[in-house]
């Protein structure tokens, strides 16, 4: 979404705010992913997704896909890197 907001400004001159305010969303939110744009880096949030799938992908690479993801959740959890999900209750 907030790409199209920046291209209407790009090809349509629509100023920003008026573009979140019709779309419903913050400008503060949206210059928020503009400057992560600019700066190449992902949001704190899709940063930590990241580096869990990478981490994920590793462990089920290592025991050969013969992981669920109950163990792989474990393993993920022994070695510190946190869960996506908080723990459920037992």
């Amino acid at each position: 979404m907030a790409g199209f907001i920046a291209s209407q400004r790009e090809a349509h001159g629509i100023p920003h705010a008026t573009s979140c305010r019709a779309l419903g969303v913050s400008q503060s939110w949206f210059y928020k992913w503009l400057g992560h744009a600019r700066a190449g880096t992902l949001p704190p949030r899709q940063e930590r997704r990241r580096r869990l799938a990478v981490e994920i992908a590793r462990l089920f690479k290592a025991h050969a896909g013969k992981r669920g993801s109950p163990m792989i959740t474990a393993d993920l959890r022994e070695g510190g890197g946190g869960s996506a999900r908080a723990p459920s209750p037992s």
